[in-house]
């Protein structure tokens, strides 16, 4: 798993180690860990020696930083030079041993920038807000178009704690961070301009909890449900579907294929579109309503496609199971009618639907993810999985999670509808709202990636859908081999 930390626990966890190491030993631990990503990185091009190497030097720490591996490249044959945008403040001990190893001071950073061969970021430190002051900005848009970028820490012009992008940023092909991930680098939009992360290991430990943190295979395999000889459907838990209308047939059809996938044992459709459903996937239970008339159910999914078709709302939220709600479900909620329920509620809205949630525009909550998916959460006293470029799940309690998997071709019609069966499958297989809105969008993302292929290509969302199993097998469960009798 992945574990960022805010800026704050950072710093605390750096001054306890730092007191305990020799003065700059530190800072010589994350230096020779930056050099050696760009030895790798020139390795791959021209070389070290002879290759030209420009470091973009602000005043705190990343400065020094990328002052120290520039001596480090310096001794190694590279031609380094140093554009120094706070001279008077310039790390002094990184800065004479860039001149002791031969490095230089540049006079023509335009110049120097144009010909590099790598440039690294170390303007700004994770302390820093807002956006990069002119004069950088101008250097930084000048390396972006002219050579590989690695940013010291992170890309400097982002904010380190919220991912949230205030101004001209540095956009990094390769950003190498120090001692632990920060939610900057998880969350976009700032994650999109850290490009591929690498992280350097400085003995660093911190205390507090994460702020964010990354589900991988290992921990997804942890959660998805494997039944057991003994099982049956119902043990392995029902799913209620309501979804569709006669303007959205469809969206039934593809909540049912996701929720047909997700590790329930049988999925129960309620609404208009039964006859398009059962002709699409036979093995599920139809019934045209109401949703008490169709039988047990372990969790309700509701919302995809109902358009204004709200009679089943409050009998869905009335009931004593999780409910998801998603789409034009989202639509009939207000905090007070989330907090009043006794269950588990899980809500899934893209930006637009959060914006609308929260009484914002699309684009405030584009811009500050992270700060929106908890308020969904806090507001409505619900798990909260946010969609979109990035998406984000929060809860009361924990860190909020961040989804690592998806493609850029995911942003296809019908996909959430997709995600919402497949996730509301998990809850009925017990998995908490929390767990399962994680799952539930790793394997999204992973089908998407499977049905995109290797080269990326368009995909539908039932696409997405018929490549769950291969996701499921690929995080590395198997189903017991004794099985059980079928039901």
């Amino acid at each position: 798993m992945r574990t960022a930390y805010s800026v704050a626990d950072v710093r605390a966890a750096e001054r306890e180690l730092m007191a305990r190491l020799p003065e700059g030993a530190l800072m010589q631990r994350a230096a020779a860990g930056l050099a050696a990503v760009c030895v790798r990185l020139l390795s791959g091009a021209r070389g070290v020696y002879g290759s030209r190497v420009v470091l973009l030097v602000g005043s705190g720490d990343n400065g020094g930083d990328a002052l120290y591996a520039g001596a480090r490249l310096a001794r190694r044959g590279a031609a380094v030079g140093a554009v120094l945008l706070s001279p008077e403040r310039a790390h002094a001990g990184g800065l004479a041993a860039l001149r002791a190893a031969g490095g230089t001071v540049v006079d023509d950073a335009e110049r120097a920038v144009a010909r590099a061969d790598l440039v690294l970021d170390g303007i700004v430190g994770i302390g820093g807000r807002g956006g990069l002051r002119p004069r950088a900005a101008q250097l930084a848009a000048l390396a972006a178009e002219s050579c590989p970028v690695v940013a010291v820490d992170l890309p400097s012009g982002v904010d380190a704690d919220t991912g949230e992008v205030a101004g001209e940023a540095v956009r990094a092909d390769v950003t190498v961070t120090f001692g632990a991930y920060k939610p900057g680098l998880l969350i976009d939009p700032a994650r999109e301009r850290a490009g591929v992360v690498h992280h350097v290991d400085i003995g660093l430990a911190p205390g507090a909890e994460p702020a964010a943190e990354a589900l991988q295979h290992a921990e997804v395999a942890r959660l998805l449900p494997v039944p057991s000889a003994e099982s049956d459907k119902y043990r392995r838990g029902v799913v209620g579907v309501v979804a569709g209308s006669a303007r959205y047939p469809g969206a039934a059809v593809l909540a049912v294929a996701g929720a047909l996938r997700g590790g329930a044992g049988a999925v129960r459709y309620v609404g208009p579109a039964a006859d398009a459903v059962l002709a699409r996937f036979p093995e599920t239970l139809v019934h045209t309503g109401p949703p008490h008339r169709a039988g047990r159910v372990q969790s309700w999914v509701l919302g995809p496609g109902i358009g204004d078709e709200a009679d089943a709302v409050d009998e869905v939220l009335a009931a004593e199971v999780p409910v998801l709600v998603d789409a034009d479900g989202l639509r009939f909620l207000t905090p007070e009618r989330v907090r009043a329920r006794t269950a588990g509620t899980l809500l899934t809205p893209h930006a637009g639907e959060a914006a609308a949630l929260l009484g914002t525009d699309r684009a405030e909550v584009t811009a500050g993810r992270l700060r929106a998916v908890r308020e969904l959460a806090a507001r409505f006293g619900a798990t909260a999985l946010l969609k979109g470029s990035t998406t984000l799940v929060a809860d009361a309690a924990g860190p909020v999670r961040v989804n690592p998997t998806g493609t850029g071709w995911l942003a296809t019609a019908g996909s959430g509808d997709v995600l919402s069966g497949l996730t509301g499958s998990l809850l009925a297989a017990g998995l908490a709202p929390r767990d399962a809105a994680s799952a539930g969008a790793y394997l999204h993302g992973l089908a998407a990636r499977f049905a995109a292929g290797a080269d990326g290509a368009p995909v539908t969302a039932m696409q997405v859908a018929g490549r769950l199993a291969a996701a499921w097998r690929d995080v590395g469960r198997r189903t017991p081999r004794q099985g059980g009798a079928a039901r």
